[in-house]
Order: C-alpha cells, then sequence, then structure tokens
C-alpha cells in the first residue's frame, strides 16, 4: 500500500515539475505553425500580383483566396486572439502583421514579408480578426488604389 501511495506521489511531482516545459513547447508549437500561415499568406499575395495587372474596379480586379488555420490539438496552445493588423513598423514593407495572443500571456506579432511583392498591402478594415480555433477563408484582390494594392478582406 506505502509503495502505491509513494509511487502516485511521485509521479505526481514529475507530472507537476514537467508542466512548464509542456507548455512552453505549445507555446513554440503554435508560433511556428502560425509562422507557416504567414508564410501562405506571403504566397497568395505573391501568386494574385504574378502575371496580373492591377484595375481600378475591385469586381474586374485578379483575385485569390485562401483559409488560413489556427493551429489547434494537444500539442498546440490556446489562443484567444488572432488577427491580421496593420503595424507601425521600421520597413514600410513590414506593416502588416498576424497577431496572436497565447492563453495567459501577450500580445506577439509575425510581420509579412512582402520584399517581393511589387505593391502595396492594405487590410480594407484595418484589423481582420480570424478565428482563434478553427479556419477563416481570406479574399486577395489586386486593384489600382493610387497604386498596385492587394487589398486584403475576411469572407468567412
Amino acid at each position: 500500500m506505502i509503495r502505491v501511495v509513494l509511487t502516485v506521489a511521485v509521479a505526481a511531482a514529475l507530472l507537476a515539475a514537467s508542466m512548464p516545459a509542456l507548455e512552453t513547447a505549445r507555446v513554440t508549437t503554435t508560433a511556428e505553425r502560425l509562422d507557416s500561415e504567414v508564410d501562405r499568406i506571403e504566397r497568395a499575395t505573391a501568386r494574385v500580383v504574378s502575371g496580373s495587372i492591377a484595375v481600378e474596379d475591385p469586381s474586374l480586379a485578379a483575385r485569390a483566396g485562401m483559409t488560413v488555420r489556427a493551429p489547434s490539438g494537444v500539442t498546440a496552445a490556446t489562443i484567444h486572439r488572432l488577427a491580421l493588423v496593420e503595424v507601425d513598423g521600421p520597413r514600410p514593407d513590414s506593416r502588416i502583421a498576424l497577431r496572436y495572443r497565447p492563453a495567459g500571456g501577450r500580445d506577439r506579432y509575425l510581420p509579412l514579408r512582402v520584399d517581393a511583392v511589387p505593391a502595396k498591402i492594405d487590410l480594407v478594415t484595418g484589423v481582420i480578426d480570424l478565428r482563434p480555433g478553427g479556419e477563416s477563408r481570406l479574399e486577395l484582390r489586386y486593384v489600382d488604389d493610387g497604386g498596385p494594392t492587394v487589398r486584403i478582406t475576411r469572407v468567412g
């Protein structure tokens, strides 16, 4: 009987000691998965611009759709907030970022790297809230808005 109680106590102590490391691993995994989503947004932006001409009428503009997936499951941290936002960065080409807040944490930002895209990126609503626990559908349109611009909106 003493062995069982001692085994349970040691197991509980080991579990309690490993929880902070497990949570750190979840946050790291979440950051890596969201960085992959940022890469996908960058590629979709380049794809809509590639071989297209910006036009003034948005209904005639080249467009592309994509789905952004928030990480979930046992290996990912719970996310309380997820959005595409405009930020003031040191470079004009890094003014759009994916902002997320893991449970119990602070806001973190993953900037979109759009150096290779010869167009400005514009979030139609300024902030595009995404589902922190599922999929969000985005639409990208290549318009002439005083210069070549990729407008991003959420459609689902």
